[in-house]
């Protein structure tokens, strides 16, 4: 799957044949954004040792904070009181009640791992300033943790062994290729390691640890990616999409060099990995832009019966160490996602949290579905679609369409509180998955390879025509919103088709590709290479190019309302991409917004940001998309 490194949360969206009858603007009971935003974020679910809680991270009071909740059901443990860092539960400690989380510098992205000890205290385990750390795992011994650092070199993630005791650190593999890690076997005499070709193909590799022997995996040109190995470190899994269109999942035998095709999908295969002592295999499929989840008994490598939620899915699994118990992340694309836990030998489910605001009743909400249309070139382009239920012949609604992060994100299939806001208050939301998205075949993928602000802008177009072409869209009224290069793709669009949109809202988004892809951060060294393979290198003479896609150096060109967010702190989109757009539109008379958080990063996560953030573009659009049009030029 190609890496998306200029994307931000993927908002996820499902189909649903429930329908609701369309009503007058004045019958749909409207939530302000402080109610949407009350909606509670949970994440991880880490059981403890004994199966009596899980560890979780949630935004309740603002910002991510630790807690844990009763297996069964009861109310939420606060574990850190942070008012300004973010913290986020990584795992319990396998043997005791300590526990692992980890924490940037509001959006800096230079994480550390912490330890919150028995005595409440918390301590940094990797404390070394200006530097990366990453989880990797526990070893089966349970007295270790693996964990990746870029402390020797800032460019290259070198992979180390921790006691838990008095958390002293080994290197165990010094990275000087820039490969990434994966996996390591659980007698830690293999490490799969990947190394990216381009944004689409990665070669993936297994290095003996007592040999020191670096063996290459895939013998083709694919998109490759490690997997698990099995509980008797006989078997490496991995997926990959050599000869496919899709990713399927496939064996290496450690000793024979045997391979195997073991399964495959008419959607990719994205993930697979095993249960503590190996009795189950968890296999995820992206169906259509939908996290698809099976859990198979590995005596039969059949699915086994999980609790069925009707209209909502499970999107995410994971176990206790033994393999006795499960949570569950369950929702949909109009209502976030809850935690359960199930005891898989009693089958008694128990929900964890209730995450959606007791103000707000899920009926108001819109579920959204599926769509295709016929882009210029008669490429079909998928689509989520979102209709406001009080749209109609009779009452058109304006429309925004939504393009993802990227290069190759995908909107997925879940719940977004901005998408909703944006719905209940009125506005119909396309997310086009233009050409070049992950998750439609590595043909689709590529298609954008070279050419973006090309015929990726283009498919957003065409969203924009189909939207026009729906009996319930006022078709005078389309603007188009994104994050990241989804960002990018909004001032594209106003700087390359200047008459076609009606309004931009611009999350972050890249408008100098020669500076971005110049400053990139030393630690995405491994993807450096690829991305210029995709984009252009802006050392040569792609350098031309890059300027000529670039919105920064042709805003005379845009004439249309924008607004623009922006986090001080990002490290993908630096603060002076957006500073300095702002400044070229508005010596061309054009209204422009600008929204500054000075304690965000790429992506906005305190509630109290968010809130200000969301409620400025409906402000922005009820002013300049749904009011009269006419009314509104020559504001600034």
């Amino acid at each position: 799957m190609k890496t998306k490194i200029f994307g931000i949360v993927i908002f996820t969206l499902m189909f649903s044949c429930k329908e609701k009858a369309k009503l007058p603007e004045n019958e749909i009971k409207q939530y302000s954004i402080e109610q949407f935003m009350d909606n509670e974020a949970v994440v991880g679910g880490s059981f403890s040792a004994d199966n009596s809680k899980l560890l979780v991270s949630s935004n309740r009071s603002g910002i991510y904070n630790l807690y844990t909740i009763p297996a069964k059901g009861g109310e939420m443990t606060t574990i850190t009181m942070s008012d300004s860092t973010s913290f986020f539960a990584e795992s319990y400690f396998p043997n005791d009640d300590r526990m692992l989380l980890s924490a940037d510098g509001n959006g800096d992205e230079i994480d550390h791992l912490f330890v919150r000890e028995l005595d409440g205290k918390i301590n940094d385990i990797t404390p070394n300033k200006g530097a990366k750390a990453a989880f990797y795992g526990w070893s089966k011994d349970k007295k270790h943790l693996y964990y990746g650092s870029n402390k020797r070199d800032p460019r290259f993630f070198d992979i180390y062994k921790l006691s838990i005791d008095d958390y002293s650190a080994e290197m165990i593999y010094q990275n000087n290729n820039g490969l990434d890690y994966s996996k390591i076997s659980n007698d830690e005499h293999f490490i799969a390691l990947s190394k990216s070709v381009n944004t689409n193909d990665s070669d993936l590799f297994l290095y003996n640890v007592k040999t020191k022997e670096m063996t290459k995996i895939n013998e083709n040109p694919s998109a490759n990616s490690a997997q698990d190995f099995s509980e008797d470190n006989s078997t490496f899994y991995y997926t990959t999409d050599d000869g496919a269109e899709f990713s399927y999942l496939m064996t290496y035998d450690l000793s024979s060099k045997e391979k195997n095709k073991v399964i495959e999908k008419s959607w990719d295969v994205v993930g697979s990995g095993f249960t503590s002592h190996g009795k189950y295999m968890i296999v995820y499929t992206n169906e259509d832009g939908k996290n698809a989840v099976e859990v198979l008994d590995t005596q039969d490598m059949e699915p086994i019966d999980l609790p069925d939620f009707e209209d909502q899915s499970i999107t995410s699994v994971d176990f206790s160490q033994d393999e006795k118990w499960m949570r569950m992340y369950v929702g949909g694309s109009n209502s976030p996602s809850d935690l359960y836990a199930y005891n898989l030998e009693s089958k008694d489910q128990y929900k964890l949290t209730n995450v959606l605001n007791d103000d707000i009743d899920v009926e108001d909400l819109v579920t959204a579905k599926v769509i295709r249309f016929t882009s210029f070139d008669g490429t079909e382009i998928p689509a989520i679609y979102y209709l406001p239920h009080q749209a109609s012949e009779e009452n058109k609604v304006p429309a925004m369409v939504w393009v993802h992060g990227g290069p190759g994100g995908q909107t997925l299939q879940n719940f977004s509180s901005l998408i909703q806001y944006m719905v209940n208050h009125g506005y119909a939301v396309l997310a086009v998955n233009n050409r070049g998205s992950s998750g439609y075949g590595k043909t689709f993928f590529k298609m954008d390879d070279k050419n973006h602000g090309e015929k990726d802008l283009q498919d957003c177009v065409e969203g924009k025509n189909w939207l026009a072409q729906q009996a319930e869209i006022d078709g005078n009224k389309i603007g188009i919103i994104g994050g990241s290069y989804g960002g990018y793709m909004t001032m594209a669009a106003l700087t390359y088709t200047p008459e076609e949109f009606d309004v931009g809202v611009n999350l972050f988004g890249v408008t100098n590709w020669i500076r971005t892809l110049k400053s990139i951060p030393p630690y995405w060294e491994s993807f450096r290479e690829s991305l210029y393979l995709e984009l252009g290198d802006p050392f040569s003479a792609d350098s031309i190019r890059l300027k000529q896609i670039s919105p920064l150096f042709h805003t005379d060109k845009v004439t249309k309302p924008l607004i623009v967010l922006q986090g001080s702190k990002d490290p993908r989109v630096l603060q002076v991409e957006s500073d300095e757009i702002v400044a070229g539109v508005r010596r061309n008379n054009v209204p422009v917004e600008y929204v500054l958080f000075e304690d965000e990063g790429h992506g906005f996560v305190k509630k109290e940001n968010q809130i200000e953030a969301y409620s400025r573009i409906l402000q922005f659009l009820d002013k300049y998309l749904k009011k009269e049009k006419a009314s509104v030029i020559g504001e600034f």
